[in-house]
């Protein structure tokens, strides 16, 4: 009999709260796994044989300050905080589904049912609390796939996935956060069941797609939903970016393992979630925008525009939210290609003055963006790249601090144009406020409020106005 060493006091004082009430209870499924792998997880699922809604109140009860606890009565499940944990209780069930819902028919069953029921061999062991303390319950070999580095289903993957199909991007998060195989027969199973990924809905899709998103090396994850035809259930956009037109000898770059290696790129770089949702949709506006141009080659013209305009579309199908982070995505798509384009030429203070006021705080996601999507397969051209965006990194670093710019607002605004000239809003508060911030942006003058209000009287005398009495 294989026994853990359960470290966290709190399960010391479940096992003994269990013994109380005579009930036997297990730590099940995620905590088991990462605890054998030595990955930190407070969220602890305990099982209950007999029940574990009334196991949580009454526990909850026992504790000091009695934690309030949350009852899910469709789901049969309880959960309660305590100390750094948040701890689920659950009684041991068995399942079956219809043909049209993941949501099963659940009845009250053994730990063997229990286990059966859960998506991977990996997070289907469970350790006693109680009545013996530290043994482990591994009825699928779950350590042996562990030590394995392989994802495979306790019972036969294709009832597996059709049952669940979410279990499908499950899988896939799980290949690409901890970087596992899976196994051949449940890859193909995925496969066969890619279209059974229209019963979930877009909200649960989209959850796990962004736990691939931030996984360490995220290109794992898409790679497998594009060969086993997920990807294409859910976000036809960025499949679209796939292959690779040659005519008379000349072939563009795949643009979706391009976007990957942007992707992965820019994981080194930040977690974000929303910036690194920019890596994926920086391209995905050129297959509508590819053409051949004789004596040149392929082209991509518009693309950065047409992609900013398809950001919202996308997030809406995908439910993503269509807020403050949708809008960063959708700069950052639209300005991807500006810092680049500053490195070919010599860097002057006033374009890294206009790239500062056109992105204003959000420079520095931008500049990232930029940096992780300098991929060639000539090192030589990426080195020269690169040396070439470290020179203005620095120069935008330069010029932010220098000029006060990250945060710019016009030292003058509009209402004082027009309190201090007694004019209504119109074409003349326009033309003072624009000359003042192109001289700030050209270094004329500098982002002070009395170089500006000299300007602002020198343009409205041109202009034929002075000052109100």
């Amino acid at each position: 009999m294989k026994t853990y060493v359960l470290q966290e006091p709190i399960f010391q004082t479940l096992a003994d709260f269990a013994r109380k009430q005579e009930s036997e209870c297990y730590v099940v499924g995620g905590y088991v796994r990462d605890l054998v792998l030595g990955r930190p997880n407070k969220d602890i699922d305990i099982l209950v044989i007999g029940g574990g809604i009334d196991f949580a109140r009454a526990f909850g009860a026992s504790l000091p300050g009695k934690p309030y606890v949350t009852v899910y009565k469709n789901y049969g499940t309880a959960r309660l905080p305590y100390q750094d944990f948040e701890l689920e209780f659950v009684g041991a069930r068995k399942e079956s589904y219809r043909s049209d819902s993941r949501n099963p028919l659940v009845e009250d069953g053994t730990l063997e049912d229990d286990l059966n029921r859960r998506d991977f061999t990996i997070n289907a062991m469970a350790i006693q609390l109680y009545p013996e303390f530290g043994k482990l319950s591994d009825l699928h070999n779950g350590m042996q796939d562990l030590e394995a580095r392989r994802l495979v289903t306790p019972l036969e993957p294709n009832i597996t996935f059709s049952d669940d199909p979410l279990r499908m991007m499950r899988a896939v998060r799980f290949a690409s956060q901890l970087q596992f195989d899976i196994d051949p027969a449940t890859l193909a199973a995925i496969s066969a069941n890619a279209d059974r990924l229209s019963i979930i809905s877009r909200e649960r899709i989209s959850d796990e797609l962004n736990k691939i998103i931030l996984s360490k090396k995220p290109s794992i994850g898409f790679r497998l939903l594009f060969d086993t035809k997920l990807l294409h259930q859910f976000f036809p956009d960025m499949v679209a970016l796939h292959g690779v037109q040659t005519i008379h000898g000349r072939s563009h770059k795949d643009n979706f393992y391009h976007t990957l290696q942007v992707l992965d790129n820019i994981a080194l770089y930040t977690d974000d979630l929303w910036v690194r949702w920019s890596a994926i949709l920086h391209d995905i506006a050129k297959p509508q925008t590819q053409r051949y141009e004789e004596g040149h080659g392929w082209t991509f013209h518009g693309h950065e525009d047409l992609g900013a305009r398809m950001v919202p579309r996308i997030f809406r199908e995908l439910k993503l939210p269509l807020n403050e982070k949708m809008r960063l995505v959708q700069k950052l798509v639209k300005l991807h290609l500006r810092p680049i384009a500053l490195t070919k030429s010599v860097v002057t203070d006033s374009a890294v003055r206009r790239l500062i006021f056109e992105v204003g705080e959000d420079i520095d996601n931008l500049m990232t963006l930029c940096k992780a999507d300098i991929t060639s397969k000539n090192e030589s051209k990426v080195r020269l790249y690169r040396k070439n965006f470290i020179i203005l990194e620095g120069k935008v670093q330069e010029v932010a601090e220098s000029d006060r710019l990250r945060m710019w607002q016009p030292p003058v605004g509009g209402q004082e144009i027009m309190d201090y000239f007694g004019i209504p809003a119109g074409k003349e508060v326009g033309i003072i406020k624009n000359e003042i911030r192109q001289a700030i942006l050209d270094g004329i003058i500098e982002n002070e409020r009395e170089q500006a209000l000299k300007l602002m009287i020198e343009k409205g005398q041109k202009l034929g106005l002075t000052r109100k009495v």
